[in-house]
């Protein structure tokens, strides 16, 4: 599923690259070019017309260190800028102090700052009061990333607003809607993430007044997600919904609601309308989490197309609440059936060497888990050997598959990413790791710690009882650029 993501990824970068070429070719003003083959965007300037291209200097090359661009937009005259951020990479920080994007509502920085951005996740979309807007890039001397490229348009005031959506949210009630609506299908290949916040003894209840999204079993392609929280962490997920039946009202845990709809680059349906509103916290029993296993598939009211699904993910289906009676137990009873069976395969092969890794479950005999726990190298052999190098704060931490363990890192500071997936939601920027051995490294939740490891095929970072960590203190960032400066 990661690859298919991947791909689709690299067919919207390319696309948005042929649409930058087109926009040039005819007479953009994005940016300045050496030849007809590649266009070249400079640090700042003047952007001045009705549509156009912003990105940071080189895009899509890695960004220079210590540099500060600004980038001063205007569009016709009666008419406000629309500013649409397409790709968006930059070093994350949930303070964002080091390498960050300030958009302000003018030619001027002592205007009304519409935000800062950092990190992976792509902001949504920002809206002027006038013609003009200002848009500037700050980088510090470490790590940096691809930097971000966005598309600005002229529109006329309150008249466009309903095609975007995202943003944070702090009023007692309200309503949030997908792109377009209600009179168009919502765009393909979009995200969009509310943050809600209401008062600190308050909790929020969302209800769906309509609701169309793409169907699958599982909601990989359009969905609407929820969390409980400002971060966007499976252990916190409330549900992931799409198809055509509404979901039932949803109850947070705390006065903080993240919500997160995406749309994949195919099909696209009406979408949805919601309404929330803050109730007393105890009033109403919170909505259950789904957890980080668990993949909420649409909720479609067939007992026949349940049972189907039941032995392909039958814990899919264990938190739907709109699951009947008679649903609920054929979908139990194939659960125990594969269960014997699973383990015994293992046994009678333990010597099997082609299958090393089925024999782990059953045995627990995994050669890299009996290592002694004890790191491989110093900080700085580990530094040059490792594709991530990181520090931040352990927010969860979770049995995993096999006898591994799953946790989730609040980030610091970054010295190295490598492939790591980085995952920002508000103010909040976080990295999943995967430690194969349940004992070692020995980490505890709530604590800061120095982590250096390798990177899998779905972004996540690596933890082997020879990965070096340690415990974190202010002190130690001085100490970990340093060595980051230095050449291995």
């Amino acid at each position: 599923m990661r690859i298919s993501v991947l791909r689709n990824m690299e067919r919207l970068t390319a696309l948005w690259s042929l649409g930058i070429l087109l926009s040039l070719s005819f007479g953009g003003v994005l940016c300045q070019t050496t030849n007809y083959t590649r266009p070249v965007f400079n640090c700042g300037g003047d952007l001045v017309g009705d549509t156009g291209f912003v990105g940071s200097e080189g895009f899509p090359s890695f960004y220079k260190p210590n540099s500060k661009c600004t980038w001063y937009i205007t569009v016709p005259e009666g008419n406000v800028v629309m500013l649409s951020f397409r790709i968006f990479d930059l070093e994350a920080d949930p303070l964002c102090r080091y390498d960050y994007v300030d958009v302000y509502n003018g030619h001027s920085n002592i205007v009304q700052k519409l935000g800062r951005f950092c990190g992976t996740f792509r902001p949504g979309a920002l809206i002027s009061t006038s013609n003009t807007m200002m848009v500037e890039m700050v980088s510090d001397s470490g790590t940096g990333g691809r930097g971000f490229l966005a598309y600005f348009n002229g529109g006329k005031p309150h008249v466009d607003e309903h095609q975007f959506c995202g943003g944070k949210v702090t009023k007692s009630q309200g309503t949030i809607k997908t792109p377009n609506w209600p009179e168009n299908n919502y765009p393909a290949g979009i995200s969009c993430s509310w943050l809600i916040t209401v008062e600190p003894e308050m909790v929020i209840e969302v209800k769906f007044d309509k609701f169309d999204l793409e169907s699958d079993t599982y909601c990989r392609f359009d969905y609407v997600a929820f969390f409980n929280g400002g971060e966007k962490d499976d252990s916190r997920r409330i549900g992931k919904y799409c198809g055509d039946t509404a979901p039932q009202n949803i109850i947070t845990n705390s006065n903080v609601l993240l919500v997160q709809f995406v749309s994949d680059l195919s099909v696209t349906s009406d979408g949805f309308m919601a309404s929330y509103t803050s109730i007393p916290r105890g009033l109403r029993t919170p909505t259950a989490d789904g957890g980080g296993d668990v993949a909420s598939g649409p909720r479609v009211s067939s007992t026949a197309t349940r049972v189907r699904l039941t032995p392909i993910k039958p814990v899919a289906f264990t938190t739907e609440a709109t699951t009947t009676t008679t649903t609920t137990t054929t979908t139990e009873q194939p659960t125990p059936r594969p269960k014997p069976v699973r383990p015994i395969k293992p046994v009678r092969r333990p010597v099997s060497k082609p299958e090393p890794d089925e024999s782990r479950p059953a045995t627990g005999m995994d050669p890299m888990c009996a290592k002694a726990c004890k790191r491989d190298g110093t900080i700085k052999t580990s530094l040059c050997a490792s594709e991530f190098v990181i520090t931040g704060k352990l927010t969860a931490l979770t049995p995993g598959p096999s006898g591994s363990m799953q946790a989730t890192v609040s980030l610091i500071k970054t010295y190295k990413t490598g492939s790591l997936t980085i995952t920002q939601a508000g103010e909040t920027t976080s990295v999943k790791l995967v430690m194969p051995c349940k004992k070692c490294p020995l980490l505890r939740r709530g604590q800061n710690y120095i982590l250096m490891g390798l990177v899998d095929e779905e972004g996540r970072g690596v933890l082997t009882p020879g990965s070096f960590t340690a415990l974190y203190k202010a002190p130690h960032h001085k100490i970990l650029t340093n060595i980051n400066n230095q050449p291995c």
